[in-house]
């Protein structure tokens, strides 16, 4: 590890026998970031998205009023403490291209949601095809300046898929991210896995030892014992601190991890990762959150995707009063019960964004946080979940974009003008300087002055 007197590259991080800690943002290393920044015409900026399956439950999630008037409705409450860092946009469409049938809707919702391609059926033994998700266009640009291109992670597996759209392979119902036409890309739901890819040395070259630390309950601190005290008595008292609350937070995430192994009552195995993944799904949701701030933080990637859960998800949740499947009851027929019962579970998902809003607006990042520093998409790749809605699609960005972003604000797309998701990707994407003519099925980028608001 190299240290210049004057200032820390932000490259630096700390090894340790099977373990690679990177840092976060430093005031010691701004300096050389914004020079390295400006060399690249770059600002530090980041990309997210929170995805929710099956729909929602419209009325009680479409803001009332438009503009800086706003008012939230029931679902959206949640984000009430981060209003003036939302934009609630409203309108924009998924629709399937003339002439196509109306099947393979939930196959359509999550393929679509960032590809803005109508997906292949896939007869028995067919093979997939969609096109490249917007995060990874986001990836190949941003990744040149990270460890990780991009960050794939989801609460169920795809391993107990269940089941899936008729005549869609179940590969479009369990991502939403695409590397290419016919290359969908796995979500990871292991927590440990996650944490092994973003911290685990992938050059040591014993293993062995990475089990063993799992196995006595070790920190990966632990091993960069030395190397962190000859940093931090270089360091100012303010970047200290700051390194103190980042290590602390590396700390609990494993803490976590190791409580849920423990649960499971499960041997670790002679080699491979122990499970990880906590027993129920409030934690589950939340140490993955914390997972994508520390990913974020330490700038191990800007490109990160969340599925909180797959199309099609039998998903219950008894712990908010709903123990209903979650599919099954999005078919409601209009049935007042069965309606408050998935609004409950759009809510608590809303919950779930709301903290993970909170995580990164409280970690600091350069002369603001990291969610200044971003721009963070959540919604669902249908509206009304009974019949399948696939226009107004509901969709939150959140966060400063760098200063590309204005929130506290609704905008309403009408109906008539039929805009299609893929214009509001295009936009995204021109704002992160990737200049693309159209992607997917885009008619046009949408009015920066509309939609960024600076």
């Amino acid at each position: 590890m190299i240290i210049s007197r004057k200032v820390l590259s932000r490259r630096t991080v700390l090894r340790g026998l099977g373990a690679t800690l990177a840092l976060p943002l430093l005031d010691s290393m701004v300096p050389a970031f914004t020079a390295v920044a400006k060399t690249a015409g770059l600002t530090a900026n980041r990309f997210g998205t929170m995805y929710v399956p099956n729909g929602m439950i419209m009325q009680q999630w479409s803001p009332i009023g438009e503009g800086a008037s706003f008012e939230f409705n029931s679902t959206m409450q949640p984000l009430a403490p981060f209003r003036n860092q939302l934009t609630v946009v409203s309108g924009l469409n998924c629709n399937p291209p003339a002439g196509t049938n109306g099947n393979g809707a939930h196959a359509r919702a999550s393929t679509r949601f960032l590809t803005d391609i109508y997906p292949k059926i896939t007869p028995s033994g067919g093979a997939v095809e969609a096109g490249i998700s917007m995060d990874q266009v986001l990836g190949k640009q941003l990744g040149k300046y990270t460890q990780l291109a991009s960050l794939e992670m989801a609460i169920e597996s795809t391993q107990s898929a269940g089941a899936c759209d008729q005549g869609y392979a179940c590969d479009y119902t369990s991502t939403i991210s695409w590397a290419g036409d016919a290359t969908p890309l796995p979500m990871e739901n292991n927590p440990r896995a996650v944490f092994e890819r973003l911290f685990g040395d992938s050059g040591s070259t014993d293993p062995a030892a990475r089990l063993q630390r799992i196995q006595q309950d070790r920190s990966i601190l632990d091993s960069v014992t030395a190397e962190l005290a000859r940093l931090q008595s270089r360091l100012p008292q303010n970047d200290r601190v700051r390194l103190t609350e980042y290590f602390e937070a590396v700390r609990d995430i494993e803490r976590r991890i190791q409580k849920a192994e423990e649960q499971q009552d499960q041997e670790l195995p002679l080699v491979g990762h122990p499970a990880g993944i906590p027993g129920n799904y409030d934690d589950h949701a939340k140490l993955m959150c914390d997972l994508m701030v520390l990913a974020y933080q330490c700038d191990l990637t800007r490109v990160a995707t969340f599925m909180m859960g797959r199309e099609f998800s039998g998903m219950t949740y008894p712990f908010i009063g709903v123990p209903d499947a979650h599919h099954p009851i999005s078919h409601h027929q209009n049935e007042p019960e069965k309606v408050a019962r998935v609004a409950k579970i759009n809510q608590y998902h809303v919950t779930l964004f709301a903290y993970l809003l909170d995580k990164l607006q409280s970690t600091p990042d350069g002369d603001g946080s990291l969610l200044d520093h971003m721009i963070m998409m959540y919604g669902a790749g249908m509206a009304d979940s009974n019949r399948h809605a696939p226009e107004n699609i509901p969709i939150v960005l959140a966060g400063g974009g760098s200063g590309t972003l204005k929130g506290g604000r609704a905008l309403l797309f009408p109906q008539e003008q039929k805009t299609p998701l893929a214009n509001l990707h295009l936009s995204l994407l021109d704002k992160f300087g990737v200049r693309v003519d159209h992607f997917g099925d885009s008619t046009g980028k949408l009015d920066d002055r509309q939609l960024f608001g600076i």
